[in-house]
């Protein structure tokens, strides 16, 4: 579970950069009113449920019914992501489009995820035979790895929060 946490940082790192870079400087999406709508809700969506990852796995196990939760939110991720990658085309043909390094950068995220899943399944697997309960039960993981992903879930929720202001017509 440890190594799964690590790859969940890099994932946050990697999503933070491609954020910041390709979403905030590049593109400036929640400037884009009405046009960048439909991109800006899926992000809002993808960073709760990242939120959630980065807030709870490194304390909490998802026992019995639980697991089945994660599971659907796990799947919830991909889901949007899958639908982030047609969307985004549409949304950034008035830029030319998405920009090659920020395919590579979600191709990257993409590899990360999986890795991630892999090394988190023999968790689920565990939890999922378990009595049903949110247990406070840390993995062993450094104090700094647990810091720095629940400093990832207060960001992440934030960017969350300003992606669905924007997508709402709120202050950019």
């Amino acid at each position: 579970m440890t190594a799964a946490l690590w790859l969940l940082a890099l994932q946050g790192a990697l999503g933070a950069f491609d954020t910041l870079y390709f979403h905030e400087w590049r593109a400036r999406l929640p400037a884009g009113g009405a046009t960048t709508r439909p991109e800006l809700r899926l992000h809002a969506a993808r960073d709760f449920v990242y939120a959630v990852l980065f807030a709870t796995l490194p304390w909490l196990a998802w026992k019995g019914a639980w697991a089945a939760v994660l599971v659907v939110l796990l799947l919830v991720e991909i889901g949007i992501t899958l639908a982030d990658f047609v969307i985004e085309d549409g949304v950034r043909a008035s830029l030319g489009g998405v920009y090659p390094g920020e395919r590579v950068t979600h191709a990257v995220m993409g590899i990360v995820y999986g890795a991630f899943l892999a090394g988190l399944g023999g968790a689920l697997v565990g939890w999922w035979g378990e009595p049903t309960a949110l247990a406070l039960a840390p993995p062993p993981a450094p104090a700094a790895l647990r810091a720095l992903l629940g400093a990832m879930a207060v960001g992440v929720f934030l960017s969350g929060a300003r992606d669905l202001a924007a997508a709402r017509g709120g202050a950019r």
